[in-house]
């Protein structure tokens, strides 16, 4: 049996433009990159 959520959160346009305009998950992907490096480098 499906339960009825109250409240359900959607998306908005921003949101889904973010997520599938190319070159912002490409910075996205190097600057996580870098942040771990950093890390990583820090703890060695």
């Amino acid at each position: 049996m499906a339960t009825k959520h109250p409240y359900v959160t959607v998306p908005t346009r921003r949101t889904i433009f973010l997520r599938t305009f190319l070159p912002w998950q490409v910075w996205r992907f190097i600057r996580i990159n870098l942040k771990m490096l950093g890390v990583i480098r820090l703890s060695h």
